[in-house]
């Protein structure tokens, strides 16, 4: 419960690419009333407008925001801290109303219910995880461990230690993550939860320094995403406190990711190579090919 008293830094909801307002300057009254929720010491700047890849062509449509007014924001900030009792609930909702100085009644302002509530905290989580990343410390710190240089991870490592930090901000509401599953699950909730859930492979290979623009950039996604969606399956049955089943079925899993790679590079290669051999052949032969 200690880690939850600072559940929304400063920095974690400024670097929210989801969350959006109509003007910055009711936001910032906002924020400085959702005290003790955020520290007051770090510098910020507001960054509402989602981050547009260089990847991505000015044509290709963006992928719909998730709204939310000042009010709404301080009552979803004020409702994390209630997850790991009462869930992901409109209890939990109205507790944060509570806490915020709203009525009760103020849960109507949420169209999406509790569903709001499972998206404010993916967004949030990982607006945390991209500030940890740009103040340098998760990677600084998993080095220290291992006793090796932070600049000698590679792409594929700094993607398990993102996998498994996400993962592990999951650990004080692990008891109520299987509602959030079923939450996400519902038809019409499937869409939006695909959205978040490419979001955040998204950032995670972005922020794991993966720069690469080729034909595998969507399966490279929709690999991490598949890895990621099932980690947190085996998360809510993981009975060790430091989700050490879960650590070892990601990387089983990432290790299962790589030997498919080369299995399929390795088809591919020898495709090509048979072509190539076809087409040698036949032009000995006279053909015109």
């Amino acid at each position: 419960m200690a880690s939850l008293a600072r559940t929304v830094p400063r920095r974690a909801l400024i670097s929210l690419q989801s969350l959006r307002t109509s003007s910055t300057r009711p936001v910032r009254q906002s924020l400085q009333s959702l005290q003790p929720l955020q520290s007051r010491t770090q510098p910020h700047h507001l960054h509402l407008q989602p981050q547009i890849r260089p990847y991505h062509s000015t044509l290709h449509p963006r992928l719909p925001d998730h709204e939310y007014n000042n009010s709404q924001i301080a009552i979803l900030s004020a409702a994390l801290p209630h997850i790991p009792e009462h869930g992901f609930s409109a209890e939990a909702l109205a507790l944060g109303a509570r806490d915020a100085g709203f009525l009760d009644v103020s849960v109507q302002l949420f169209p999406r219910a509790e569903f709001d509530l499972v998206l404010f905290w993916l967004a949030s989580r990982r607006g945390l995880l991209r500030a940890k990343v740009e103040e340098g410390a998760l990677f600084r710190r998993v080095a220290d461990k291992s006793g090796r240089d932070a600049s000698s991870f590679s792409t594929e490592e700094k993607c398990r230690i993102l996998v498994m930090e996400r993962l592990k901000m999951n650990s004080d509401v692990k008891g109520q993550w299987q509602g959030a599953l079923a939450q996400m699950s519902l038809l019409s909730n499937i869409p939006v939860s695909l959205t978040e859930l490419h979001a955040l492979s998204n950032d995670i290979l972005s922020l794991s320094d993966d720069s690469a623009v080729d034909a595998s950039w969507y399966s490279r996604r929709l690999a991490l995403s598949a890895i990621y969606a099932s980690a947190e399956v085996v998360m809510t049955r993981d009975p060790t406190p430091d989700l050490s089943e879960t650590e070892a079925f990601v990387n089983r899993r990432f290790e299962d990711k790589e030997a498919l790679k080369q299995k399929i590079e390795g088809v591919s290669q020898c495709v090509s190579f048979v072509g190539n051999t076809a087409v040698g052949v036949g032009r000995s032969w006279g053909l015109k090919i």
